[in-house]
């Protein structure tokens, strides 16, 4: 079976494997399907999502709803790392997730989170080489089609490399 990961470096030329992504993570992650996220756009360094703006992700306000941001954060900047970083190597977990609200979401939202190799290295890589565990911080704003800034999250992910992983057996 095909890991997210590599469909989505496949999703960078190819729209059926986009069109695959997408199928993939509603049905990956049961939670996210009545959200109807969508990879929007993805390339050698940045991965953009849309959170649309439907009934299901509205709160009492008909505003789009907080936990439905924090959520996007959540799933641009896991994806992104699950992207670029190989999920074979590495084990990637939700450490802590911090929200901030500036605008209310009246339309689409779309999240954009950017990385390069250079960050990877820095941030996952060479402090792997000496640690059994790093935590990272991946900020991603959110706007809106017209580009009002609706949310900044700002998300904790630690990793480990897998071969440092203890299994019980």
């Amino acid at each position: 079976m095909m890991n997210p990961g590599e469909i989505a470096q496949k999703a960078k030329n190819s729209r059926f494997y986009l069109w695959l992504l997408n199928v993939g993570l509603s049905r990956l992650v049961p939670f996210n399907k009545s959200h109807s996220f969508k990879v929007v756009e993805i390339d050698d360094n940045s991965l953009k999502l849309k959170l649309p703006y439907k009934k299901s992700n509205m709160n009492h306000l008909r505003g789009i709803h907080a936990c439905a941001l924090a959520t996007l954060s959540e799933l641009t900047t896991g994806l992104a790392l699950m992207t670029y970083l190989d999920s074979k190597k590495y084990r990637i977990i939700l450490k802590k997730l911090e929200m901030d609200y500036h605008y209310q979401g009246k339309m689409d939202i779309y999240a954009k989170f950017s990385l390069s190799n250079q960050w990877l290295n820095e941030n996952v890589i060479s402090p792997l080489e000496n640690s059994e565990k790093t935590e990272i911080c991946c900020e991603v704003e959110a706007h809106d089609t017209k580009g009002n800034h609706i949310s900044t999250g700002r998300v904790y992910w630690q990793l480990k490399s897998w071969s440092k992983v203890k299994t019980k057996v």
